[in-house]
C-alpha cells in the first residue's frame, strides 16, 4: 500500500510539472502560503487535504494513487516465505506463471480448468504475497522487475528441478524458434562474469519483447520458455574418471 509520504511526494512532483507555486496552491485552497508550505514540508495531511490539492491541480485522486503505485520499486527477487507460499498450491503456482506472462484472467480460465471464482481467489493471494497489485475488474499490475529471477536455491527453483527439469530438456528443441546449445570450454576467470552479463542482457531483451508483443493478437503469439545458464561444472560420470 502507498503511504501518505509517497502521495505527498507525488503531489510535489505534480505541482512542479504544472508550474504551480505554493502561493498559487494556497490561493486555490483558500489557505495561507505559510500553512501550505508547512503542510507539504511535514508530509502529514488528511485525505481531504490531498483531495483538495488534487482538485487544484485538476488531477483525479485515483490517477494520483495509480501513479504512486506504479512508481513503487519492483521486486528483483522474492523472499523465501513468498516463494514457499507460491509453491504450496499447484494451482496458485500455475496462476503465478500465467501472470508472469501477463495473461488476463479470461485467458487463464479459458486455457485451464479453473473457474472464474478460483482464478480471482488466486489473484487475490498473489496480491497478498506481493507479486501483483490487484485492481478493479480483476485487472492487475505485475510488481516484478524485468530482471526478476527466482531464488537460485529457493522453493520455486527446487520445485522445477524436481518436477520439470527432465520434462523441459526431454524435448527435441527442433521446432520453429527453438534450439538447444551445449558449449563447453575453458576461459579466463576474469572474463566469465562478462559472459554472464551478456546472458542477462539476452534475458532482459526477451522480457522486453514479451512486454512489447502484448499488444499483438493472442493467435499471433506463442509461449516460449528461455533457460539461460552458465556454471563451472563437470559431468559426474567424467569426474569419476579423474585421476
Amino acid at each position: 500500500m502507498s503511504t501518505t509520504h509517497d502521495l505527498v511526494t507525488a503531489l510535489k512532483q505534480e505541482l512542479k510539472a504544472a508550474h504551480m507555486t505554493y502561493a498559487d496552491l494556497a490561493r486555490a485552497m483558500g489557505m495561507a502560503e505559510s500553512s501550505v508550505k508547512r503542510m507539504l514540508a511535514k508530509g502529514d495531511m488528511s485525505l481531504s487535504r490531498i483531495d483538495a490539492i488534487c482538485q487544484a491541480l485538476k488531477l483525479d485522486f485515483a490517477e494520483l494513487a495509480r501513479r504512486v503505485a506504479d512508481a513503487q520499486p519492483l521486486l528483483r527477487e522474492m523472499t523465501q516465505a513468498q516463494e514457499s507460499a507460491v509453491v504450496a498450491d499447484k494451482k496458485l503456482l500455475l496462476v503465478a506463471i500465467c501472470v508472469l506472462s501477463q495473461w488476463t484472467p479470461e485467458q487463464i480460465t479459458t486455457a485451464y480448468r479453473l473457474t472464474e471464482a478460483e482464478c480471482v481467489k488466486y489473484l487475490a493471494q498473489l496480491d497478498r504475497i506481493g507479486i501483483i497489485e490487484l485492481r478493479p475488474l480483476n485487472r492487475y499490475r505485475l510488481k516484478l522487475s524485468k530482471t526478476f529471477r527466482w531464488r537460485p536455491h529457493g522453493p520455486v527453483m527446487n520445485y522445477f528441478r524436481e518436477h520439470a527439469l527432465l520434462d523441459y530438456f526431454g524435448g527435441g528443441f527442433d521446432g520453429t524458434g527453438e534450439g538447444l546449445l551445449l558449449v563447453h570450454g575453458s576461459v579466463s576467470r576474469t572474463l566469465a562474469p562478462m559472459f554472464m552479463e551478456r546472458l542477462q542482457r539476452v534475458a532482459q531483451d526477451f522480457a522486453q519483447q514479451h512486454q512489447t508483443d502484448q499488444k499483438l493478437a493472442v493467435e499471433d503469439r506463442e509461449g516460449y520458455t528461455l533457460v539461460l545458464g552458465m556454471r563451472s561444472w563437470e559431468f559426474e560420470a567424467f569426474g569419476l574418471l579423474r585421476r
